[in-house]
């Protein structure tokens, strides 16, 4: 109780509470944007209004998180707003990301090729995955989360988020290690 009025009490205190968490996960916030709307442009607006929303609930979020960390909480935040992003982006479509041309031109060297057909394979893979999978690889890998904290951001518990990673990695395995058919194979 004397915790919650502290906290109620003194708005600069948790101004400044707030800016240190603005500070310490702007980065992952994006990022978890990005990979989830493929643009700089959008995942910048989609960090901006998760910064917006986590603001007006920082004081519940403190007093509800019994001093466990709020990142989980901030990405759960951009999950859902990148959820309505795709819900009213649906209503009006949009050519693609993949429409648009090269902005660079391709270097010659054989293995940065190589790499970036591998790259791509994958996040062709990532994007063939259910949303739910999708979400966790991201925050997995890309945001560098432990399976708790994905956990708490999907609102499951610590062995379905296990099983939804190792399902997810499973699948991606498949998608990416099918083999495009050879020209040989075609004509035997």
């Amino acid at each position: 109780m004397a915790e919650e009025e502290e906290l109620s009490g003194n708005k600069a205190d948790i101004d400044a509470r707030f800016t240190e968490l603005y500070k310490t996960h702007l980065r992952d916030v994006y990022s978890y944007s990005y990979y989830r709307v493929g643009n700089h442009h959008d995942a910048e607006d989609l960090t901006e209004q998760t910064f917006l929303q986590a603001y007006r609930h920082f004081e519940r979020a403190l007093r509800e998180a019994n001093g466990r960390p709020l990142r989980p909480w901030l990405i759960r935040i951009a999950h859902n707003l990148a959820a309505n992003f795709y819900r009213d982006r649906s209503r009006k479509p949009e050519s693609g990301i993949e429409d648009a041309d090269m902005i660079s031109a391709p270097h010659t060297t054989e293995s940065l090729v190589e790499g970036r057909e591998q790259l791509k394979s994958i996040l062709d893979g990532v994007q063939q995955l259910p949303d739910d999978r999708r979400e966790a690889l991201i925050m997995r890998f890309a945001l560098g989360m432990d399976n708790r904290e994905i956990a708490r951001a999907l609102g499951r518990t610590d062995g379905a988020t296990k099983v939804l990673l190792h399902r997810a990695i499973r699948q991606l395995e498949g998608l990416v290690s099918e083999p495009a058919p050879q020209p040989e194979e075609a004509l035997q």
